[in-house]
């Protein structure tokens, strides 16, 4: 089975990629893998309070997939599988990608702030053309019922 492949933050425009990907996969039977990624330097504390913040991390990472997983099961009938990596963000997708076969698509939100769509966009943009997988980048304002309307 094909599946999307949506990177979980704390940005705005992670929710018009959720979104995204869960009405592409609910629309062509496949499915969806959310990808959340703790950044390196959360840990260069002792040994002991790296620990408790790496476990503080993946609590907050799971509730936030639950909302989203709910939503997508409940609305879209898709069951997401949630992959947590540490490391520096683009390096562990491109990861992922290469650890999942099925992954087909990679979605991704474009920020609307006047700094440009965001790290990840930027810099996955810039190599799209050696990427091992099409790129989707969704406009972070685009409204729920455009969304609805183009998947």
């Amino acid at each position: 089975m094909r599946k999307f492949l949506v990177v979980l933050d704390d940005t705005r425009e992670c929710l018009n990629a959720m979104r995204y990907a869960a009405l592409r996969a609910a629309h062509t039977g496949a499915g969806v893998v959310i990808l959340s990624i703790i950044p390196p330097e959360e840990y260069q504390h002792w040994i002991g309070v790296a620990e408790i913040m790496r476990a503080e991390a993946r609590e907050r990472i799971e509730a936030h997939f639950e909302v989203f997983a709910k939503w997508m099961r409940d609305k879209q009938g898709i069951n997401p599988e949630l992959v947590i990596r540490e490391g520096e963000p683009a390096t562990e997708i491109l990861a992922v990608i290469r650890d999942d076969p099925q992954i087909g698509v990679l979605v991704l939100g474009a920020g609307t702030d006047k700094s440009g769509p965001g790290p990840l966009v930027t810099q996955l943009g810039r190599s799209s053309g050696s990427l091992p997988c099409p790129l989707t980048i969704v406009p972070g304002d685009m409204s729920k019922e455009r969304l609805e309307a183009i998947t």
